[in-house]
């Protein structure tokens, strides 16, 4: 954990931050205000990350992701006075700015309104901007939290409006904290109260089955790549399987690569594969750096619709998949399952990616994986080959010194 120390703000005392960095896609911030007397008066702690469509200079549209916080600063965060409530504000990369502000109650507070704020000047995000300017989005949002809870919300939570998806997950928050200790009261949002909030019920008849899918073939595989400027810095093949349980249902989902989009930026410590189509607003891939020399999957985030209408939305961050040496790519022909969840996997084929150090364009020395390896088989047939050999060698001998020994009886 890395603190920083700032100056005394009007009307927030001394304000201490502390910043919690990841190798993830976007870096898990938590902060600490603390007022005059040294006693915390906000605490928050939450994961975020942006999306910007825009028209280019030949009439086209990109979309960037904005995830890169490793050098946030926060000026401007207060605990709030008579005359302003809280407010916490976070600038990051060239010219982004996210702030969110706080207002009290008799026994609640809200979260009153996010704003972000991105500069299209900036030619390393946006080189080929049409509209060289500074853009806000703005959103009231209004959501109320009994004052001595703190607000939790690990499930995906999203934001659009004027071409800006915000997206937030891991939420922890708490913007008037009583005597100086953050509550361990929790107030759920309602993503989270669906997943977590079970009510008893006495059953009258055998609780249905999960419904079983019907297997589905192989997909195709879809070859995607992302640029930073004229230059390719991650590559992907693989053909896409998703398996989703909702509501005891269990679907099968085959990407169709023709009809699905690609997206992603590249960093030095992570990079990110995004893909979208009708019914798929985003599947992330992100990708991470593990003790500098290798790379590795990090994190999946989903979110799409389902046949049935509903909407299916998860995120983790904890993963350990498609593990490689930095300068070479991963490859799996066969078919491997990416745990994202109990209700959430992802089936691979045909699998090749290189989120790092791609040269000209073209994929590095391959690393296969375990299921591909098939030198291991080897050493086992040679053995068994052996061990059979020896055994009948033994039983060989054993007979023919049995019947040896039956002889000489007779003589």
């Amino acid at each position: 954990m890395v603190c920083f120390r700032l100056s005394p703000v009007p009307g927030s005392g001394l304000v201490l931050l502390c910043l919690v960095l990841g190798a993830v896609s976007s870096y898990a911030l938590e902060l600490n205000l603390m007022n005059s007397e040294k006693v915390t008066c906000l605490y928050a702690k939450w994961q975020m990350n942006f999306t910007i469509r825009y028209e280019t200079t030949s009439k086209n549209y990109k979309t960037v992701t904005i995830s890169d916080l490793v050098n946030a600063t926060y000026n401007g965060s207060i605990c709030g006075d008579d005359q302003n409530g809280p407010r916490i504000e976070v600038q990051f990369g060239s010219g982004f700015s996210w702030t969110v502000n706080f207002t009290k109650q008799l026994s609640t507070y809200s979260i009153e309104s996010i704003s972000f704020s991105y500069d299209m000047k900036d030619n390393t995000t946006f080189p080929d901007a049409k509209k060289k300017e500074v853009f806000t989005v703005y959103e009231l949002v209004t959501f109320r939290i009994p004052l001595d809870d703190i607000f939790r919300c690990n499930s995906m939570l999203t934001l659009e409006k004027h071409d800006v998806g915000q997206h937030y997950w891991d939420v922890h928050v708490q913007a008037f904290v009583q005597n100086g200790t953050v509550s361990t009261k929790e107030f759920l949002c309602d993503k989270d109260k669906t997943s977590t909030t079970v009510v008893p019920i006495v059953p009258t008849t055998l609780p249905s089955p999960t419904t079983t899918p019907t297997p589905k073939e192989k997909p195709n595989t879809g070859h995607y790549s992302v640029k930073n400027g004229s230059n390719t810095c991650l590559l992907a093949n693989m053909g896409l399987q998703l398996n989703i349980t909702q509501d005891k249902v269990t679907s099968i989902i085959n990407i169709n690569p023709n009809t699905t989009g690609s997206t992603g930026s590249c960093h030095s410590q992570t990079a990110l594969l995004r893909l979208n189509s009708s019914n798929i607003k985003y599947l992330d891939f992100v990708f991470a750096l593990k003790n500098e020399n290798r790379f590795y999957l990090k994190e999946v985030n989903l979110s799409m619709h389902l046949v049935n209408g509903s909407v299916f939305s998860f995120a983790n961050n904890n993963l350990s998949y498609w593990d490689a040496p930095l300068g070479s790519s991963y490859m799996c022909k066969k078919e491997q399952t990416v745990s994202v969840s109990e209700a959430f996997q992802i089936n691979t084929f045909d699998l090749r990616v290189q989120p790092f150090s791609v040269i000209k364009g073209e994929y590095s020395t391959a690393q296969e994986c375990s299921l591909d390896d098939d030198t291991i088989l080897i050493p086992i047939v040679v053995g068994a080959g052996l061990s059979g050999l020896i055994i009948v060698i033994v039983i060989a001998y054993l007979i023919g010194r049995r019947k040896s020994y039956a002889g000489y009886q007779t003589l």
